[in-house]
Order: C-alpha cells, then structure tokens, then sequence
C-alpha cells in the first residue's frame, strides 16, 4: 500500500468504515456488548443499534480509535507512516508530516502512535523453532568508565533480551537483569520444546538458564572474546542485525525512549521486521487496531 493508494481509496470516513466493519466483523456486524447479530444500521451512517439490548455502537467503539477525535483518513495515513517506516517515525516527525510545523500538537501525534503499538502488542505470537539464536544488548546514553557499565549501580543502560528464528519471526524483550533465571523464563515462554539448537554466545548466564529449561544438550556457543564470530553454523549474527536495526530506531528516530515505554517501541519494531516481506502489512495492522481493547491517555500516563 502507497500514499497515492491510500488517499484514492481512502480519503473519506466513509470509505474508511467500510474496510474497518469487514475487519471487525468478517462474518457480520455484531453487537460488542451482548454479541447479538439482530443489528440495524441507524440513518447516521457510521452508527449501529442492536436489536436485543438496545445498544447504539460505530465500528470504532471499544476499539483503539475509541474516543477519538481525528478524522479515520488521519489515523489510516498515520498506521501506514509507521508501517512503511523500516526505523520507525517519531511522533514529532509525524506530526510535522500530518498537521504541518505549526498545526497539531506533539501530545496528540505522541498518543496515536503508542496506541497503534499498543494493538501491535496484540498480535498473536507463536513459539520459535528450529534454529533460535539468543543474544542481549543495551540501549540507552553514551556511558564512559567502568563503574557505569550495564551490570553495575550507576548504569542508567536498560536491558534488551532478543530472540530469532533464523527464517522466522524475531522477539525482543525489555529485562530487569540478565540473570540465569530471567533468560529461562524468555526461552520457556518463546521457545518450543523441540527446538533443534539454540546459539549463544559466551555469556555466563546462558549455561545457567539452558540447565533450567532442560535444553543443555541443544546449547551451542560462539566464543566473541577469543574473536570469533562464526563456526560453521553457529553464530549469533541474524539477532545482532535485528538488534542493528532497532538501534538505528533509537539514535536516528525516536532519539530518546523512557524505560517507561520502552516495551512497546520493541513491540513495534518486531510487529514491523516480522511482517517486513508481507503485501498486506498496513491492513494486518488495521484488523489488530479495530479487535484491541482502548488505550486511554490516563492509563498510557499512569
């Protein structure tokens, strides 16, 4: 889907409705109170009430675009920004590219794209196999001296877990720490058990964590430290690039990300690489936005 695309198809409320009711609601339209299908559509277009308990409904209620006030032309230019955007886009940059520098405010164009994270963090997520490699990284300021180095008192860096099929899908995970008990855990939640090997590198904790989760056997390592990077099939590069990439998100794009909500840049950055090679990426987008619960503004600031 391109911009010339989306403003033909898509340019009125209407036009936008009509593609949200077939996500919503493939088989029919459906009441999202009782679940009864005896619905009328009301004189007001864009308006539903059910027959059964008289509840009056659009197809955006109980949604994520659920008490808004942009137009849905607005919302569906800004959901194919942040598709299209391999490094993401700054809530800033998007709202200099829908309202112009002086239009708009930065709080609202901050609040649609987390809310377009949040149904990205609702895509459903199978459990890797094959060959999973499983790497940690760092995200945060330029630190200098030992003392603040990730693992000691004064590092302000927060910890990011990665895990990658190779020919799959990839998971990144904002950690408290990087302890033996804490990489188990991932890998339980993520990896299937019949998992065919999983590659590290010489990290202290991995041995640990393969123990708990019974997967000593199907641990292989690549030594970093003694400079090698590749042994035959064991490497840990398809993760670092994907950890690359979101790097390039952080220092080229969102420059700054509190630890707050740093969990749902990850979720987005994997919804998108994930989905990098599919045609209907803008629209799988549309469909998780229009089956989440709503994000308000009091519960994305708490």
């Amino acid at each position: 889907m391109t911009l010339p695309e989306i403003n033909k198809m898509y340019s009125t409320d209407e036009c936008c409705r009509e593609l949200l009711e077939r996500l919503r609601w493939p088989e029919g339209v459906e009441c999202p109170r009782c679940k009864d299908r005896r619905v009328s559509r009301m004189k007001d277009y864009a308006r539903f009430e059910c027959v059964g308990c008289e509840y009056q409904f659009t197809v955006t209620s109980g949604t994520i675009f659920h008490d808004s006030h942009l137009a849905l032309p607005l919302w569906f230019l800004a959901v194919l920004l942040i598709c299209e955007s391999k490094k993401g886009m700054s809530a800033m940059q998007l709202k200099r590219t829908l309202w112009g520098e002086h239009k708009g405010s930065y709080k609202t164009a901050w609040y649609l794209c987390h809310r377009i994270r949040a149904a990205m963090a609702t895509a459903e997520k199978t459990m890797l196999y094959g060959t999973v490699e499983m790497d940690e990284t760092y995200v945060g300021g330029v630190q200098r001296g030992h003392q603040n180095k990730p693992g000691h008192g004064l590092s302000t860096k927060e910890i990011v877990i990665g895990l990658r099929q190779r020919g799959g899908e990839t998971r990144f995970f904002h950690a408290a720490d990087c302890k033996s008990g804490t990489l188990a855990q991932f890998i339980r939640e993520n990896v299937s058990e019949d998992v065919d090997v999983i590659v590290t590198d010489e990290f202290n904790a991995y041995p640990g964590a393969m123990m708990a989760t019974g997967n000593t056997a199907k641990h292989k390592t690549i030594r970093h430290k003694s400079k090698v990077y590749v042994d035959g099939d064991i490497h840990t590069n398809t993760v670092e690039s994907a950890f690359s990439l979101l790097k390039r998100g952080v220092i080229g794009t969102w420059h700054r990300i509190s630890a707050k909500h740093l969990a749902a840049y990850l979720e987005e950055m994997t919804f998108r690489f994930n989905r990098r090679g599919r045609s209907d990426l803008f629209v799988d987008t549309l469909r998780h936005m229009v089956t989440t619960d709503p994000l308000t503004f009091e519960r994305l600031t708490a």
